[in-house]
């Protein structure tokens, strides 16, 4: 400390940042999550559990006394966790080939490749959002050209539905999961790829026991990327899944907004919170005894 305090300064600037950013308003969350909320929004500074309670359990509108679980929020959790895997699954299925792709192709051409993966990321998640949109809505591109071909009579109902939550948020978040697959392969070892098939090991063998253990660290990063910003996600599922689909981030704004109960809002964000959190320490120790197992 005292041959380094100078380096202590320089990081003060930094430090006071996080604070203000982000531990500040955190800690603003937490207290509004044990207070009463005020008449016209706002909280009333009155400790109580009430908001705790609510996001788990209702009472019954004539009968205060008779609590039964709250299968609404119950089922917008399990609503936001089902969607969100499936997002990740979706996206480390096409992103696996998709970066083997770009990682196997010759070095003077892996750029433009990559360019073209990070793309859309040039472009606001609204348009984006938009976009889709125009591809699946009853006359949008997609039911003209089934359509146009005789596949179909009549449209079909994609818009306002789970199905279209899950394409759009495929679509937004399948470069986080490319671009960590990709700096993985690109550190591969393609030497024990040549040796396993020289021990006339299959493609699947192959797969399963050489390539997939030393990209594992990609997959594993790829999937925090994107199930942490899915199960949070507000712009796709409020304009492709409208009021029918709820989830996780649409129901906390409308705590803050619509509902002017900004406690139970804050208690929502906080489980939203400990969910991502047990995410990030799944992710550190499968991260940690692969570091073991290498070292080992």
């Amino acid at each position: 400390m005292r041959g380094h305090g100078w380096k202590w300064l320089l990081c003060t600037p930094a430090l006071i940042v996080l604070l203000l950013a982000a531990s500040g308003p955190l800690l603003i969350v937490a207290v509004y999550s044990f207070l009463s909320p005020g008449n016209m929004g706002g909280v009333s500074w009155e400790f109580t559990l009430e908001a705790w309670f609510r996001v788990f359990f209702r009472r019954d509108i004539f009968e205060p006394d008779l609590v039964e679980w709250n299968t609404a929020h119950l089922q917008v959790f399990w609503r936001s966790i089902w969607l969100s895997l499936q997002t990740t699954f979706i996206c480390a299925f096409l992103g696996f080939p998709t970066a083997w792709f770009i990682a196997t192709r010759p070095r003077l051409t892996r750029t433009i490749w990559l360019f073209l993966i990070t793309i859309p990321f040039w472009t606001n998640l609204l348009i984006r959002t938009f976009a889709i949109q125009e591809m699946i809505r009853n006359n949008g591109t997609i039911n003209a050209v089934l359509m146009w071909t005789g596949l179909i009579d009549s449209p079909i109902q994609m818009m306002f539905t789970e199905f279209a939550v899950l394409l759009g948020m495929a679509y937004v978040f399948l470069p986080l999961m490319v671009l960590p697959l990709y700096a993985a392969m690109e550190k591969m070892d393609f030497s024990l790829v040549e040796a396993g098939y020289d021990l006339y090991a299959s493609r699947l063998n192959v797969l399963w026991h050489v390539i997939l253990p030393q990209v594992k660290p990609g997959f594993i990063a790829g999937s925090i990327l994107v199930f942490i910003p899915a199960i949070g996600a507000y712009v796709t599922p409020r304009i492709l899944g409208g009021g029918r689909t709820m989830m996780l981030g649409n129901l906390i704004a409308l705590q803050f907004g619509q509902g002017r109960n900004w406690p139970l809002g804050a208690a929502l964000a906080l489980l939203m919170l400990v969910v991502v959190v047990g995410a990030l320490i799944f992710y550190l120790r499968v991260v940690g005894r692969n570091d073991e197992v290498r070292r080992g």
